[in-house]
C-alpha cells in the first residue's frame, strides 16, 4: 500500500521551498539584469517583479503549486517502489523527468503543425514548465522539473514512513489515476456546460477555426474521458478484491490518453493496470519505507 500521506507532505513542502527559491531568483534577476535571462518565467523564476508586488498573484501561485505538490507527491508515493534506483532523490528525479516528457508529448499532441507553428509553453504538475520554443527555455524547464523532483525525493527521506499493508501491485497507481482523471474531467465538464448553456458555444473555447483541434480534444474529455475514467474505476475496484485490473485499467487509460488533456491519468491507468496483473509480493512492504 502506498504511503500517500508521506508523499503529499513531501510534495507540499517541496512546493513551498521551490516557490521561495523562485522568488529569491526573481528578485536577484530584477536587481542585476536589465534584460531577464533565459531562465526567466520557465519554472525556476516564476515571480517577476510585478507578480511579487501583487499579493493576489502571489497567493494564486502559492495555491497552484500546493496543488501541484499534492499531485506530484501522490504520484511519487504510488510509483515509489517501481521507480528505478534505491535513493529517494534519484527516484524523484526520474519521476520528474518522466512527467516532463509526458507533458511535452501531450503538448505536441495538442498542437498540430508544431514546430512550424512556433513556440509552445505549458505548465504541469511536476513543478516546472514545458517550453519548446528554443533550446535554452526548454533546458531551463527541464532543470526546474528535475529540481522539483530532487527536492521531493529528499524530503520524502526526511519524513517518517508508516507500516504498510500488503496489496495487489498497481492498486495505488490506479487509485491516483482515478482521482486525477475525475478531477480533470469534472473541471472541464463544468467549463463545457458553461460554454454550451450560458454562451451557446458548440464546444469548449470556441475560439475560431484555427483552434478546431484543441476544441475537439476538450470536447473529447467530456464524452471520451468519462468512459475511460469509469473503466479505470472498475479496474481499481477489482484490485481492491485482490483481482487483476489489467484489461479495465489499460482500456480506461487508452481512452483517457487519447484526449491528450487526460494523458497523465491515462498513462498512470495503463501502468497500474499492467502492474496489477502481478500478484502481491510475499514480503512486507515495510522494507521499502526505510529507504
Amino acid at each position: 500500500m502506498a504511503d500517500f500521506g508521506r508523499g503529499i507532505k513531501a510534495g507540499v513542502a517541496t512546493a513551498g521551498i521551490y516557490l521561495a527559491i523562485s522568488a529569491i531568483l526573481g528578485v536577484i534577476y530584477h536587481i542585476f539584469f536589465s534584460v531577464p535571462p533565459f531562465l526567466y518565467g520557465t519554472g525556476l523564476t516564476l515571480f517577476t517583479w510585478g507578480v511579487l508586488m501583487d499579493p493576489a498573484s502571489v497567493i494564486f501561485l502559492l495555491l497552484q503549486y500546493v496543488v501541484r505538490g499534492i499531485v506530484f507527491g501522490a504520484v511519487f508515493a504510488a510509483l515509489y517502489s517501481f521507480l528505478p534506483g534505491t535513493a529517494s532523490v534519484k527516484k524523484g528525479v526520474v519521476l520528474a523527468a518522466f512527467v516532463w516528457i509526458l507533458s511535452a508529448v501531450g503538448l505536441i499532441y495538442m498542437t498540430p503543425g508544431w514546430p512550424s507553428e512556433g513556440s509552445l509553453s505549458w505548465t504541469y504538475c511536476g513543478g516546472g514548465a514545458v517550453v519548446l520554443s528554443s533550446i535554452w527555455p526548454a533546458l531551463a524547464g527541464i532543470i526546474s522539473a528535475l529540481v522539483f523532483g530532487a527536492l521531493t525525493g529528499l524530503l520524502w527521506g526526511r519524513f517518517r514512513g508508516k507500516e504498510l499493508a500488503e496489496e495487489r501491485k498497481g492498486r495505488p497507481v490506479l487509485l491516483v489515476s482515478f482521482i486525477l482523471g475525475g478531477v480533470i474531467w469534472a473541471v472541464l465538464a463544468v467549463a463545457f456546460l458553461m460554454g454550451v448553456v450560458i454562451e451557446g458555444a458548440p464546444a469548449i473555447g470556441a475560439l475560431g477555426p484555427e483552434f478546431w483541434w484543441t476544441d475537439l480534444l476538450f470536447t473529447s474529455v467530456v464524452f471520451l474521458g468519462l468512459p475511460g475514467w469509469v473503466l479505470t474505476l472498475v479496474g481499481w475496484r477489482k484490485t481492491k478484491r485482490g483481482e487483476s485490473g489489467l484489461k479495465w485499467g489499460v482500456a480506461g487509460g487508452v481512452l483517457m490518453a487519447l484526449t491528450g488533456i487526460m494523458l497523465l491519468p491515462g498513462v498512470l491507468a495503463i501502468i497500474g493496470g499492467v502492474l496489477s496483473a502481478r500478484k502481491p509480493a510475499t514480503e512486507s512492504g515495510t522494507a521499502a519505507i526505510e529507504q
